[in-house]
């Protein structure tokens, strides 16, 4: 699967402490159960099978917990993030201590499954839109304390990701609007406080907001659950002198007619608070014992 543009690496400085808390959470003073059965020289060789097809993203995550786990583990990726798996595909394969890799197993899993069903939901919107001009985003609707990977997952998947945070865009919604006493009020407020350099994005609910924003010049407008009709309207309205993002209400059954609207920007939170995880398994067979 092509994206069309370079998907930014995961940062492991960031990622290891996440996974760690992750591992903290699950081992807790230890794995009982592992410990109880399964013999401390035992060494296995796993492979994480994907049950249904999808897109792949967070190999290096899961990779982490097993290594974080145990640095010993031997790692073998049999496939890369954004690549297009079939059912019954193996992805990576974990050599070394039986005890390690299956106390690493489910925290891997979990981040694999959760980032590969956020790739390939993503990857679905994005099929959807291709021929028209549309470009499909995230939002901050995303897990807490999880957010750099699940915007991460997005990219693989070929999406775009909207602000990361508060802090590295400005956003005025209705709430702001409503404190600020109006839509140019907002906007200017914005102008006078941030640096030229930083583009300014306003949410609008009606045709005379639009008015309002393209009169002092706004960056982006954002059209917040407007029908078909008014969405066309808008674009038609706006007629470019703004980038056009729609939000709100967007599903599989809905994105192309959005699209056709000619809007630039379709964002979707969907996409990271309510995924389905893609079914991954960890198959392990006993290669002895080490010496």
């Amino acid at each position: 699967m092509e994206v069309g543009y370079p998907i930014m690496k995961l940062d492991l400085k960031i990622v290891e402490p996440i996974v760690r808390s992750a591992l903290a959470e699950d081992i807790g003073f230890g794995d009982i159960t592992t410990e109880s059965v399964v013999e401390e020289n035992q060494i296995g060789k796993a492979s994480l099978v994907v049950k249904e097809p999808g897109v792949i993203a967070g190999l290096d995550v899961a990779a982490c917990a097993f290594h974080l786990v145990d640095p010993k583990l031997t790692i073998t990726y049999l496939a890369k993030d954004g690549e297009t798996i079939a059912k019954g595909q193996a992805v990576m394969e974990v050599e070394g201590s039986a005890r390690s890799i299956l106390t690493a197993e489910r925290v891997a899993l979990n981040f694999l499954q959760r980032m590969s069903g956020i790739a390939t939901k993503t990857a679905r919107f994005v099929e959807q839109v291709r021929y028209y001009n549309a470009k499909i985003t995230d939002t901050r609707k995303t897990t807490p304390g999880l957010r750099v990977l699940e915007k991460y997952a997005v990219r693989v998947g070929g999406g775009r990701n909207h602000r990361f945070g508060l802090f590295d865009a400005v956003l005025i919604k209705d709430n702001h609007i409503e404190m600020a006493g109006g839509v140019k009020e907002a906007i200017m407020a914005a102008r006078h406080h941030i640096p030229h350099t930083t583009k300014v994005e306003i949410e609008v609910e009606t045709l005379e907001q639009i008015e309002e924003a393209l009169e002092v010049k706004a960056d982006i407008i954002m059209l917040d659950n407007m029908s078909l009709e008014i969405m066309r309207e808008a674009v038609e309205r706006i007629a470019g002198r703004a980038i056009v993002e729609a939000s709100g209400g967007v599903t599989e059954e809905n994105i192309v007619d959005i699209a056709k609207t000619g809007v630039d920007f379709i964002s979707i939170g969907a996409l990271t608070h309510s995924v389905k995880s893609l079914d991954i398994s960890l198959d392990i067979v006993a290669l002895g014992r080490e010496e």
